[in-house]
Formats: structure tokens, C-alpha cells, sequence
């Protein structure tokens, strides 16, 4: 079955780059896997016109792995909207959604990763970490970064990790970073948990002051993409 990686979308044109890089990414772990992008909103392709490809190429089976971080509106709203407006306009044509690709362990280490990419190493007791996300007005999607951050404060040996959202919740970077100074921190490093740069990413730039803001989550997610389109591909081959 093809996989469809759906991602949300965004005016910055480096968003989409992103999420191209990241779906080649993909491509290249699994040469044989039939790999396309789609996004829900304010990028190209949109969702519906690659199923509609895909169900004209003869396709009528799809699993779509959501390129998406948490469960947040986009997973929980947006995209089982369009997928059932896709099944009114191909009958035939069944979709299978795996879970979003947090929270997993190997996004931490992605996370960690990219730290390390600007210097922000493991067991620096001087270094505070600020782990900014979106926000959402859903509770429980927040509280799955604050629970990264407690877990870092807990094993990384920093000063202090804070998590930080650059919309709808709070606090805000500027103040855990302010927290975590006031702690005792000198320095202060981000940690972007996002997939790709765009609005809000660069927020969070503009909010870090002089904070070391490491990169976006981008193409090192990619084996975490093919574990999440497996996952429902064996449940369905189980239950066959």
C-alpha cells in the first residue's frame, strides 16, 4: 500500500522544502515503498489531490501517517475531516490512519541531536534548556512536551529544561528561558520540536534573545515515519 505523509502546511515556503526533504528521506530508507507528501493546508499538494492521483493510478487501499508531532487539533479534526470527504468522492477507496509520530523515544534523540548540532551537550550543569513546541488549546497535547521536559531535567545533567510554546499555551520562551536563568542558569540553549521551519519556529528565534536555538526537527524523523505506517500495516495483515 502507498504511504501518504501529511503534514500541515504553511505560507513559509521552506515549510514545504522541510517536508520534501523529509518524505525523500523516506523514500530512500524503503527504494520499494510507494512514498508520496501531501499537506492539509496552505502548501501543495493538498491531501485530497494525492488520493485522487493515487485512487486514478488504480490504488484503493492507502495508509496516511501524519507528519504531525501530537495529537492536536490538525490530528484529531482536520485531517479525519478531509478523509471522509475523500470517501464521499471515491467510495472505494479506504484510507488507513497510523498515529501521529510523537510521542517516541527516537524523536528525543532527534531532539538531542539537534542540541547537540549548536553545541548544547549532555551534562553541562551551566546550560538551561528551553523545549518549545507549538501549543495547543488541547491540554493533554502540551502536557506530552512537558513531560519530555521533566524527564531532561531528570537525566541530561542541565542546569534546568523548561517546556516553552509559541502559541496558545504558555509559558512562552522568553520566560522559561527567564526561569531557567533565575535558577542559576548562564546559558541557555532551545530545542525546536518542530518538524519544519516556518511562523512559528522563527517565533521562537525571535524570543530566544541570545540562546543557542537549535534546528528544526526535519529528515531525522524519517524512520519514524516507516515505524508508523508498519504499525498499521501488520495490525491489518493480523486481522486479514
Amino acid at each position: 500500500m502507498p504511504l501518504v505523509g501529511v503534514a500541515h502546511g504553511s505560507r513559509d515556503p521552506r515549510s514545504a522544502v522541510a517536508v520534501g526533504e523529509l518524505i525523500d528521506s523516506v523514500r530512500a530508507l524503503r527504494p520499494e515503498l510507494d512514498v508520496r507528501g501531501a499537506f492539509l493546508d496552505l502548501s501543495t499538494p493538498p491531501v485530497l489531490e494525492v488520493l485522487s492521483g493515487l485512487y486514478a493510478e488504480g490504488h484503493r487501499s492507502v495508509v496516511v501517517v501524519p507528519l504531525l508531532l501530537g495529537r492536536a487539533f490538525h490530528a484529531r479534526v482536520d485531517l479525519p475531516g478531509l478523509l471522509e470527504e475523500a470517501r464521499g468522492r471515491m467510495p472505494h477507496l479506504s484510507t488507513t490512519v497510523s498515529d501521529v509520530l510523537g510521542p517516541d523515544p527516537r524523536l528525543e534523540t532527534a531532539l538531542l541531536g539537534r542540541l547537540a548540532e549548536v553545541g548544547a551537550l549532555p551534562g553541562d550543569p551551566e546550560l538551561g534548556v528551553v523545549l518549545a513546541a507549538t501549543g495547543s488549546s488541547h491540554a493533554p497535547a502540551n502536557a506530552r512536551v512537558v513531560e519530555i521536559a521533566e524527564r531532561w531535567a531528570h537525566t541530561q545533567g542541565w542546569s534546568g529544561v523548561r517546556a516553552a510554546f509559541a502559541s496558545a499555551a504558555t509559558p512562552d520562551v522568553a520566560a522559561a528561558a527567564a526561569a531557567l536563568r533565575a535558577r542559576g542558569a548562564r546559558r541557555i540553549a532551545v530545542a525546536s520540536y518542530f518538524l519544519a521551519p516556518g511562523l512559528l519556529p522563527d517565533r521562537v528565534r525571535a524570543m530566544a534573545g541570545d540562546a543557542a536555538v537549535a534546528e528544526p526537527l526535519g529528515a531525522s524523523v524519517a524512520a519514524v515515519v516507516l515505524e508508523r505506517y508498519d504499525e498499521v500495516t501488520t495490525t491489518a495483515q493480523r486481522t486479514a
